[in-house]
């Protein structure tokens, strides 16, 4: 079985370059034109299942890739999909946080293993709990049925969905590692109960487009 990561299209706070974690903030009109061309780009898929993340922006995305392909109402939506909670600090900043050491989340983009929210902020931990969850109530159990399964989130949730994956040199301690940009693509393989990597935040569209909206610790 494969299970297709998608991260969903670009926010005014993605191109502003704030902090969403779980503010509802909607895809706007590049977002939704990254989700068309990647669309379009993808090779064709048979979806048997997909899951998409609550918030508004992962919603409309898979809205976007799925339109005359799968059913909109069949997309399951699940709480445990949503983006990291940065707490009082979402709608911040995020350069402004990566340059000054006394911020409270300095910690959590440059070293991630060492990360202990004290301000009502998630910890690594909690969403990884929750990705593992979502993995073994949602997912193990649909390889013997299905071939092909989606998931549309977000740039954190996915990487802590790899994570949860057991797949090697993916921990907390290098957890910004590879750049996720808006509606990149990554791929698990699912044989005998076990998770390998295909391929990892792949994109269907100009590169140069990428750029907009990706910084090393882009949300």
């Amino acid at each position: 079985m494969k299970l297709w990561l998608i991260r969903h299209g670009e926010t005014d706070w993605n191109h502003a370059k704030r902090f969403q974690g779980q503010a509802d903030v909607p895809l706007n009109d590049f977002g939704r034109e990254l989700a068309q061309v990647t669309r379009e780009g993808m090779p064709s898929v048979v979806w048997d299942r997909v899951f998409a993340s609550p918030l508004s922006r992962a919603f409309e995305t898979a809205e976007i890739l799925l339109r005359g392909l799968y059913p909109i109402d069949r997309i399951e939506c699940d709480d445990r999909l949503k983006e990291f909670n940065f707490g009082p600090h979402e709608g911040s900043d995020i350069a402004a946080a990566a340059s000054d050491p006394s911020h409270p989340l300095y910690v959590c983009l440059h070293h991630p293993g060492d990360y202990h929210p004290t301000d009502g902020a998630e910890s690594f931990q909690a969403m990884a709990a929750r990705a593992e969850s979502f993995l073994s109530e949602k997912i193990l159990p649909l390889e013997a049925s299905c071939g092909n399964v989606l998931v549309v989130a977000h740039g954190a949730l996915i990487r802590s969905l790899v994570i949860a994956a057991r797949i090697p040199d993916h921990s907390i301690a290098n957890f910004w590692g590879a750049p996720y940009y808006n509606c990149c693509v990554s791929r698990l393989d699912l044989t005998a109960q076990k998770f390998s990597l295909d391929f990892e935040a792949r994109i269907y569209y100009n590169p140069e487009h990428a750029t907009r909206s990706w910084t090393p610790q882009n949300r």
